[in-house]
């Protein structure tokens, strides 16, 4: 069966939209599957800003994507209007280094950056080896938006080795050219040890209020203006809802994405955790009023309003 004109012209004008466009269930703060959840991954540590479509928002998007491809599974991404693949091949384009030509980013050899790993830091991450496999070794990534993690894994030969305090670390090449000058610490976080890091080069961190669903009555009782948006599957939106509440689909980000970035924004899901990375991804936005609501729409029907359905 041919694709219908008129979803094959919202289809191209999609396609056209940005530079880097994902087809993906759910949202890129708030993915709704696995695979999309990789892909968005992903591409979060290669480029800052890219626009996601969300196919659960619209059966005949979802459908038409696969004809348009020709390609049956979702997510895909585009790259200046040319379909690159899906989350098996965006993997493996990631592992071999061919992801960031094909994005544009020019990632060039250079020096190892210099990393300070303090005293404390290296005793935790000593006694942390100790329970690897020998095979494993401590690695640094610093994804487009400057947030840093650690893991251990299998040594990469194309990445640079660095040492400091006595640990050995390994940091790919575009995590190289975001990570020169930083210093990694020791903190005790009352379940065992966690790390600061420090680095020169990050932004200012963008800043998520926290509000409880008692203040999010007040605040709908009250004057103030704000926008509420629920970042739930259509599916749990049919089951349960906050009156006043828009869902995060595709005409719901560009409504949001058009607004003041003084806007008062509130996000809610079912429990509050999909709703917290939202709510952090517009404010990476630059949205400088920006709410999660604690315990999501589950604490609303228990604390607020027992005639909304838990589920």
């Amino acid at each position: 069966m041919s694709l219908d004109p008129t979803v094959r012209e919202r289809l191209d004008q999609l396609v056209g939209s940005d530079a880097v466009v994902l087809f993906m269930k759910g949202q890129r703060g708030a993915p709704q599957c696995g695979f999309s959840a990789t892909v968005c991954q992903i591409l979060d540590g290669f480029v800052p800003e890219y626009t996601t479509v969300d196919v659960l928002a619209d059966p005949s998007i979802r459908d038409g994507i696969k004809q348009y491809s020709e390609w049956p599974t979702i997510p895909q991404l585009y790259v200046d209007g040319e379909f690159i693949g899906g989350c098996d091949i965006i993997q493996e384009m990631a592992g071999d280094g061919s992801l960031a030509p094909a994005l544009g980013i020019d990632v060039v050899a250079g020096d190892a950056p210099a990393i300070t790993i303090t005293a404390a830091a290296a005793e935790a991450l000593t006694q942390i080896a100790a329970q690897q496999p020998a095979a494993r070794a401590l690695h640094l990534r610093i994804d487009a938006r400057f947030q840093a993690g650690l893991y251990f894994g299998p040594e990469e030969e194309t990445s640079h080795l660095v040492e400091s305090g006595g640990i050995k670390l390994f940091v790919d090449p575009l995590s190289a050219t975001r990570a020169d000058g930083m210093t990694i610490d020791a903190v005790d976080t009352g379940d065992g040890p966690g790390f600061q890091i420090d680095n020169p080069n990050a932004p200012a961190l963008a800043e998520v209020g926290e509000m409880t669903v008692s203040e999010l009555q007040q605040l709908i009782a009250s004057d103030t203006p704000y926008q509420l948006f629920d970042v739930r599957t259509p599916d749990e939106r049919a089951i349960a809802h906050i009156d006043g509440a828009r869902l995060l689909d595709e005409e719901g980000t560009a409504l949001l994405e058009g607004l003041d970035r003084g806007t008062m924004l509130v996000f809610h899901c079912h429990h509050g955790g999909r709703s917290a990375s939202a709510a952090k991804h517009f404010a990476d936005q630059g949205f400088t009023n920006v709410w999660n609501v604690t315990g999501g729409i589950d604490a609303w029907a228990r604390e607020v309003d027992s005639s909304v359905p838990r589920y």
